[in-house]
Order: structure tokens, then C-alpha cells, then sequence
């Protein structure tokens, strides 16, 4: 890595992919170059669901939706059309440990995307009437959810691994913790976690570096900066568990998994490696093959990793008709028997990390995503990595390592499964 200055002393740091510095009020920015007329860029915030306070389950997901609802200058007419109406878009999402506020945009709106995200996260007003409305909304979101067998079962499996944790909550809440939920409620979130300290300005596109600082510096310069205490403690561990659920589908929906690495673990790079060998996109999957292809036992089955800043878990989800659902269970365990059995000839372990490879590099043409992913990594590592160091990582990995990463993730006692049918 390179260290440099600004002409106002501020220092950069930078490698072959990403410049990043952090600004006299403590926000972090962090630049990739791309040569295109379209900037992507916004805000990453370090408050997310298992911030809130205990009964108001939703409370980070209510208020990235009232962001939208109007600020102390504009209504929230003019907070839908200031982008769209110049063909960008603005858009906001909340996970567990954040919540991320972006824009799409031609490269000459850069300076209205960066004041209008900035107004946003400093001005929001949370009026009354705005509130009532969008509460509905969420509800509706909620009853959506829940007739989505395929997606309320990750959360139901989170809420089982994470017993009487926040990280298990689901990120909407409930009817009855909505309700609970006020305006108040709303601003108190953001005056308390929405501060220059505690969040990281992304952006890729081809405005030079030292523009795009001097754009956010101006527009964020009176965004809170005090210092943010976050009070996370580690879920503990909890029994292994069989779960069955009873509910009225077509379809069983199944999954089995447990805890693994957080963000900060070394080993996070060999499960990456495993998973995506186990049940990644790729159609030559052990478990697609096994499991659709050979037997035409399913139509999906995907296995996921999830890493938080002190704990992570896997999945392998699937989806069948009930008199497979053992079956399935059974092929699955046998090839994770293999996982942690078996070493890689030097031929396949190659072949799996190209493959790996090959796909990570194939996913960078998604703007959009790499600048988030770049937002969170300067929030939580300080720094970013090169695709060449994460190759670089992955070709050091060695079979015998897989072995053991396999040993100790997919342990028998670490295998916990849920079934919805």
C-alpha cells in the first residue's frame, strides 16, 4: 500500500484497486476509478438490526423507509424525483449489522446524489402522517414475507441458531414490535448511530479522487461526529437442534447448518473455498449434482455463508417434496462425510480454486455491488483488499486446510437442521 497526501494534509491511502482516506470529521471515504459516465456511490453505516432496542424489533429497517418520507428542507416528492427525474435512482437496504444508503447516476450528478444521500441521513424529519403510512407498507412487506416459505425459512433457522440474541430478530420485525415503534423512536436511531464516525462514503466512477472528497466534505460537514459506543456482545452457543414445522405447502423447505467464522477469521477464506465447492452457483456443485442431477430430488439447493463482526453461520437449503426430505438429508451429510475425509488431489483442488477464482473475478463487473462491498470493508477492516491479494489467498490454501475447516464446520455436533413442510 501507498501512503500520500491531499493539498488540505488529509493522508491517502491507496493500492492498485482503491483509494480511500478518512476526513478531519471522521468519515472514511473510500474510491475506485472506473471509466464510465455512471457513478455509483453512498453511505454504509454501522447500524443495523442488532442494534435496536429489545421490543422494537425493525426499528433499523422502519427507519431506513422513513429516510425516504421527508426532511427539514424537502418533502418527500422531492426526495423520490431529485434522482429519477435526471434518469439515476436512489435505494437503501438494512442487514444486521448495517444499513447502506446509495445512488445510480450519471458522472455530472454526482454533487445532487451526494447532497440529497447526505440530507437524507442528517435531516430526516419522521412526520407523523408519513409514519402511520409507512408502517403499512412494512406490514405489508412482513405478509409478503411469511407467504415465502423459501425466504422465512433462513430467518426462522437464524432465530433458532441465534436463541434470544439480536442477530436472530428478523430484520423487519413484527406487527407487534412495529406498533411499538415511534417517530421518536426513529430519530433517537440516527441520532445515536448515524455519525460521521460511524460510517463510510463509497464511490465508483471516473470523477477525479480529490473532487469526490471535496463534494462529501462539504455536503456531510454538518452530520454528526460524536464518538458511537456499540454495545454488541457475542450470541452464545446453543444445542444443536432437529426442528419440524408443520405448514401448509406444496413444497418442503429444508435446511441444515450451524455456526462458522466471523468477518475477522483467517479461516474465512477456506470455507469461502469449501462452500463454493459444497453448494455454490456453480451447476457442477457436490450437491446440485448429487441431489438434481443424479436423482432429480430437487429443483434448488444452495449452500451460504454468512460472516458478522463476532460470529457466522452456513446454510444448506433445499427445497423437495416430503418424501425426499430424508433422503436429501442423508446425501448431504454423506458428502460432507467426504469433506472431511477425503483430501483433494492437487488436479481438483486447483480446478475448484480456478473455478472460485474465475467467479469472483466475473462478479466485479457488477459495479453496484463491489462499490457496497468496498464500503463495508474499509467499515469493518479499515482497509481494502486487491482481487489480486484475495487470488493470491486463495492459492495458498492447501488441502490439508480444507480438512480441517471441514472437521470443524461441518462437525456432527455443529449440524443443526429445520424443516418447513
Amino acid at each position: 500500500m501507498d501512503i500520500t497526501t491531499l493539498k488540505n494534509n488529509i493522508e491517502i491511502v491507496s493500492n492498485s484497486d482503491y483509494l480511500w482516506c478518512t476526513l478531519p470529521s471522521g468519515l472514511r471515504v473510500v474510491y475506485r476509478y472506473a471509466e464510465s459516465n455512471v457513478s455509483y456511490c453512498g453511505f454504509v453505516i454501522n447500524a443495523g438490526t442488532r442494534d435496536e432496542v429489545c421490543g422494537k424489533e425493525g426499528l433499523a429497517h422502519y427507519v431506513e423507509h422513513m429516510l425516504f418520507k421527508g426532511t427539514e428542507k424537502h418533502k418527500a416528492i422531492h426526495i423520490l424525483n431529485c434522482m429519477e427525474r435526471v434518469g439515476g435512482e436512489i435505494n437503501a437496504f438494512t442487514s444486521k449489522e448495517e444499513t447502506v444508503v446509495y445512488t445510480v447516476s450519471l458522472e455530472p450528478d454526482l454533487k445532487r446524489a451526494v447532497t440529497l444521500m447526505s440530507d437524507i441521513i442528517q435531516n430526516s424529519s419522521f412526520p407523523e402522517n408519513e409514519s402511520i403510512k409507512e408502517k403499512e407498507v412494512i406490514i405489508d412487506e412482513i405478509n409478503s414475507y411469511l407467504d415465502n416459505p423459501a425466504e422465512l425459512i433462513f430467518d426462522e433457522f437464524e432465530n433458532l441458531l441465534f436463541k434470544n440474541h439480536a442477530l436472530g430478530h428478523n430484520i423487519l420485525g413484527d406487527e407487534a414490535s412495529l406498533e411499538r415503534i415511534s417517530s421518536h423512536d426513529g430519530l433517537s436511531f440516527i441520532s445515536e448511530f448515524y455519525s460521521q464516525n460511524n460510517m463510510v462514503f463509497f464511490f465508483s466512477g471516473k470523477t477525479k479522487f480529490d473532487k469526490v472528497v471535496k463534494i462529501v466534505s462539504e455536503a456531510t460537514e454538518s452530520i454528526r461526529s460524536q464518538k458511537v459506543e456499540l454495545a454488541r456482545h457475542a450470541p452464545l452457543q446453543v444445542t444443536r437442534f432437529d426442528k419440524h414445522e408443520e405448514c401448509d405447502n406444496y413444497q418442503s423447505h429444508a435446511i441444515m447448518g450451524g455456526r462458522c467464522y466471523s468477518i475477522y477469521d483467517k479461516e474465512r477464506f477456506n470455507i469461502f473455498l469449501l462452500n463454493n465447492i459444497l453448494g455454490g452457483p456453480g451447476m457442477n456443485s457436490m450437491l446440485n449434482v448429487a441431489l438434481r442431477e443424479k436423482r432429480g430430488y430437487v429443483y434448488n439447493v444452495e449452500a451460504n455463508i454468512t460472516n458478522y463482526s463476532d460470529t457466522g453461520l452456513f446454510t444448506i437449503y433445499f427445497g423437495t417434496d416430503r418424501k425426499n426430505v430424508e433422503k436429501c438429508f442423508d446425501i448431504i451429510r454423506k458428502k460432507l462425510n467426504e469433506l472431511k475425509n477425503k483430501e483433494f488431489s492437487s488436479q481438483k483442488l486447483n480446478d475448484a480454486k480456478r473455478q472460485y477464482i474465475g467467479q469472483l473475478t466475473i462478479g466485479r463487473e457488477n459495479r453496484e455491488n463491489l462499490a457496497v462491498a468496498s464500503g463495508k470493508a474499509l467499515l469493518f477492516h479499515n482497509r481494502c483488499t486487491t482481487l489480486a491479494d484475495t487470488i493470491k489467498r486463495i492459492e495458498s490454501i492447501t488441502a490439508k486446510e480444507l480438512i480441517e475447516c471441514a472437521n470443524v464446520v461441518y462437525a456432527d455436533e455443529n449440524l443443526s437442521t429445520l424443516v418447513l413442510s
